[in-house]
C-alpha cells in the first residue's frame, strides 16, 4: 500500500475529493442527532424561518466534508491528527438535493518544531455547490509522518 508522507503535499496542489447529493431524511436525521434546530428538523417551521424551507446543518456539511477528505487522501497518508481548524464559514444554506463537490487546496507546508518525523500542512477545504458557489469553507493545519530516511 503506497503511503502519503508529509514530504508529498505541495503547496499550490488542488484535490477534487468527491461529490454528495443532500436529502431531506438524511437532513432531518444528522440535525434530530445533533443539531436539532427547527429549520434543519422541521420543513414548516423552516419554510416561516429565514432560509424559507429546510437547510441542513453547517455541521453536518462539514461532517460529509470530513468523509471525503478520509476517503480521498488521509487515509493513505501518514496521518498524525490536526491541531486544529482556524475558520470555519457557512456562506450558503444546503438544501436539500443540493449536490456539494468538495475540494482542497494545500495553503502551506513546514516541519514540525516539536517533532522531527513530522510536517504540518495547512489546507483550505471547500464545499461547492451544484450551482458553482462555495457553500462552505473551513482551513486549518494537519500533521503527518516524515518520510523515513535511508
Amino acid at each position: 500500500m503506497a503511503r502519503i508522507y508529509w514530504e508529498d503535499f505541495k503547496v499550490g496542489d488542488v484535490l477534487e475529493m468527491g461529490s454528495h447529493t443532500f436529502t431531506e431524511q438524511e437532513i432531518v436525521e444528522f440535525a434530530r442527532q445533533y443539531d436539532p434546530q427547527p429549520f434543519h428538523v422541521d420543513a414548516e417551521a423552516a419554510r416561516a424561518s429565514i432560509y424559507g424551507g429546510l437547510i441542513a446543518s453547517g455541521w453536518h456539511t462539514c461532517a460529509v466534508c470530513m468523509r471525503h477528505m478520509v476517503d480521498a487522501y488521509v487515509n493513505d497518508t501518514v496521518s498524525m491528527g490536526s491541531p486544529g481548524l482556524d475558520n470555519i464559514r457557512w456562506m450558503k444554506p444546503v438544501r436539500p438535493g443540493d449536490t456539494l463537490t468538495f475540494r482542497r487546496t494545500i495553503t502551506a507546508a513546514r516541519p514540525s518544531n516539536s517533532r522531527p518525523d513530522a510536517g504540518l500542512m495547512r489546507a483550505l477545504w471547500e464545499a461547492v455547490n451544484q450551482h458553482g458557489e462555495v457553500v462552505m469553507s473551513s482551513d486549518g493545519w494537519g500533521m503527518f509522518g516524515r518520510r523515513p530516511k535511508g
